[in-house]
């Protein structure tokens, strides 16, 4: 008995830790639960490769942009690379531009390449291609330049002629709520003709955005979501010629589940003809999570997960069968830790701008084993960290989750007053840091910053203690709650001396989520001073555990 318990404890032990360091969707029993992604990639889109299935999704104004995931069966995904290593026009987004940059990407392999289109929607129309997905990809081609124009894709017909379909931000368009196509160059680089309006949504379906354009049985369909991110649904229009007129259908929508607002994804059909979607789900501070929703075909129009409650529209399921791909993978949850012992940064990583070269925020350390934050000084009027660029970020990996990470903090007395820690960053924000004060003493603190995109105050210290040694671990244990919000989290900090004993610092805390994003977690340091040596923390690793 003994020990089949130790077994089964390491079985368990393998499966929730060192097998998983974030959320796994694989029950292992041959099903899935939702999300399959409890992390924040927002408006996802995918296609079928040579090799499996890729995704992408809104990156917005954070670096690397365009995340590339690739999967052999649509519920274990792998971050592969990204398709961005600089936002362009590059020097724009060299300053942080919250919310701005890459808006609801669609990705198509086509002719032996990957394309994706995006709409900036203060720029235009923007396309990357490659051979390699999990490679480098080619400059981004300005296809349009246009104000307002977002969440693009293309399409590839039968005939030889290309399209491409996109939608409108009110906020840089002064219109919205219609779709529209445009004939593009069959090379995908340029639109050519008069675009037209092919879906009005003003009745009934406002908001209407994030159109994918598809072909199937001899018909055109236009899949888009209406109604808005948190409440919304999903819509398939159909039509015998791509103009139109589209007839249209509600085919997914939250129903009697208690998954709010499901919409805005990719259609796919595996190698036997099973048609699956990809979509998102807004969990507030834990960002828009990816659900897998089974797709059937009723009287020629889809449904969507599964008609409970006999409506005729699909809503979402918790838990399913794999997709059958003629093959059983294994669970292989995101990546979110890292011990730092490569000259590459993981790519769960981002900045939240292009990096400017006269500035050096930080580097790698190959093979000695750490990442080292620079505490070069804020530019001036940078207050809070919401405008600072050099903030190393990482999505939230999971509903319940601790992280932890020791560091070592070189100070230079003469480099006034900086610091460097561990923060959980939205619109409000809070961080535990190893901070030198103006007379060259060394203190742990907890901050805060309530509102910090509109807010003129200033951070709010929760606490400080004074701290006689440079290395130190931080920690910060992240739980949902349910409060008024379906998705509340709470956020407790905590330290150690010894890495072994930690003892709470200061208040527990409500993330919140960021601009269009959901709360990030991750590294920083900052300096007050202009100095030739300045103050500096080795991250000796960064460690991820489910709760």
């Amino acid at each position: 008995m003994k020990f089949k318990q130790l077994l089964l404890a390491f079985g368990l032990f393998w499966y929730l830790g060192a097998g998983a360091q974030g959320w796994n969707a694989d029950l292992g029993n041959g099903k899935y639960k939702n999300p399959i992604l409890h992390v924040d990639y927002s408006d996802p889109d995918v296609c079928v490769g040579e090799d499996g299935y890729y995704m992408t999704a809104s990156s917005f104004n954070s670096v690397p942009g365009l995340p590339i995931l690739h999967s052999k069966d649509l519920v274990n995904w792998e971050l592969v690379g990204y398709a961005l290593q600089n936002l362009f026009p590059i020097e724009h987004y060299r300053t942080v531009r919250h919310g701005d940059g890459v808006w609801a990407p669609s990705i198509r392999y086509h002719n032996g390449e990957y394309f994706i289109y995006w709409g900036d929607p203060d720029f235009g129309i923007f396309m990357v291609k490659t051979k390699n997905p999990a490679a480098v990809w080619e400059e981004p081609v300005l296809v349009k330049e246009a104000k307002g124009i977002i969440d693009t894709c293309p399409f590839w017909d039968e005939d030889g002629k290309a399209y491409l379909s996109y939608a409108f931000a009110g906020s840089r368009a002064n219109v919205k709520t219609v779709l529209m196509l445009s004939e593009m160059a069959p090379d995908g680089t340029k639109l050519i003709g008069n675009p037209a309006l092919v879906f009005d949504g003003h009745k009934g379906h406002t908001t209407v955005e994030g159109s994918k354009i598809y072909k199937r049985d001899g018909y055109y369909w236009i899949m888009a979501p209406a109604g808005g991110v948190k409440p919304g649904w999903q819509l398939a229009m159909r039509s015998k010629n791509v103009w139109g007129p589209y007839e249209f259908k509600v085919v997914l929508n939250q129903g009697d589940s208690p998954v709010n607002g499901p919409h805005q994804g990719g259609y796919v059909e595996t190698p036997n003809g099973d048609g699956w979607f990809l979509h998102f789900q807004d969990r507030w501070a834990y960002g828009r999570v990816v659900h897998l929703q089974p797709v059937t075909w009723k009287d020629g129009w889809p449904i969507m997960g599964k008609d409970t409650n006999k409506d005729g529209i699909g809503e979402p399921v918790m838990e399913w069968t794999k997709p059958n791909v003629g093959k059983n993978y294994p669970a292989t949850p995101l990546i979110t830790s890292d011990e730092f012992n490569s000259h590459q940064l993981g790519l769960q990583w981002q900045w939240q701008a292009n990096q400017n070269p006269e500035e050096h925020w930080g580097w790698s350390s190959a093979n000695l084993g750490f990442m080292r934050l620079n505490c070069i000084p804020r530019k001036e009027g940078i207050k809070t960290m919401w405008m600072m660029p050099n903030l190393l970020l990482q999505k939230f990996p999971g509903a319940n989750f601790t992280t932890t990470t020791k560091l070592t903090f070189e100070n230079n007395p003469d480099a006034g007053v900086c610091s460097s820690g561990l923060i959980v960053f939205g619109e409000d924000y809070a961080y535990i840091a190893i901070e030198q004060d103006k007379m060259g003493n060394l203190n742990l603190v907890q901050r805060s910053m309530k509102s910090a995109r509109t807010s003129k105050e200033a951070e709010k210290e929760i606490a400080s203690i004074p701290v006689n040694k440079k290395e130190v671990s931080l920690r910060a244990k992240v739980e949902m709650v349910q409060n008024k919000e379906p998705f509340d989290a709470k956020v407790t900090f905590y330290y150690s001396l010894d890495g072994k004993n930690f003892k709470k610092l200061g208040e527990s805390f409500k993330p919140s989520a960021g601009r269009w994003v959901g709360a990030k977690i991750g590294l920083f340091a900052t300096g007050s001073k202009t100095i030739n040596d300045s103050s500096y923390a080795d991250y000796d690793w960064f460690r991820v555990e489910e709760n």
